[in-house]
């Protein structure tokens, strides 16, 4: 396995830890649908498996891709979760499941939320397209299931935050793009 892989191995690892420990400080949640919180599990736990999977592998499916490929592929996983940990920081103890709200929620409009509505998203399909860059195609699926799954997610957010922040979030709407600042 080339070095490159053990750098995204661990940067994937990394970012899975830092998720663990920071769920620990959460508000309480006040709405709560218990499948989409085992569906959230089910895709870390495929993730967690690709990456063993990969690792346990010992090489690629086809030719890998050359050493230039492949740090500029590590790049793009290192900017893709570190923008995912700095949306985390500024959501706070806001952060919860995908689709679901904490007590006392607040409208976070700064930091990577000043950009785009869904950084951790963003952040995590960019992780994804640096590994399939990097690594081999076959992360072309995980990238395919978590964009539908992050879309699907994300309007549902949208809706419950509407109904919670009907003037703020039209405006924040207005203004920002859902998951690729200034294009979607």
């Amino acid at each position: 396995m080339p070095p490159v892989a053990h750098v995204i191995d661990g940067l994937w690892l990394a970012f899975v830890a830092i998720w663990l420990v920071g769920a620990q400080f959460n508000k309480r949640a006040s709405t709560h649908a218990p499948w989409k919180t085992w569906v959230a599990r089910l895709a870390i736990i495929a993730l967690l498996l690709g990456v063993r999977l990969h690792s346990g592998a010992g090489g690629q499916l086809g030719a890998a891709p050359g050493p230039g490929r492949q740090w500029s592929g590590a790049v793009l996983v290192a900017l893709g979760l570190g923008f995912a940990v700095w949306a985390r920081v500024h959501l706070g103890r806001n952060w919860g499941m995908p689709m679901s709200l904490r007590a006392g929620h607040e409208l976070v409009t700064r930091g990577p939320y000043a950009y785009v509505r869904h950084p951790i998203y963003t952040g995590i399909l960019l992780a994804l397209l640096g590994s399939t860059v990097a690594l081999e195609p076959m992360w072309g699926w995980a990238l395919v299931l978590f964009f539908a799954y992050f879309l699907y997610s994300a309007r549902a957010e949208e809706r419950m935050m509407a109904e919670q922040f009907p003037e703020a979030y039209a405006a924040y709407k207005a203004r920002t793009r859902m998951l690729i600042p200034f294009i979607f």
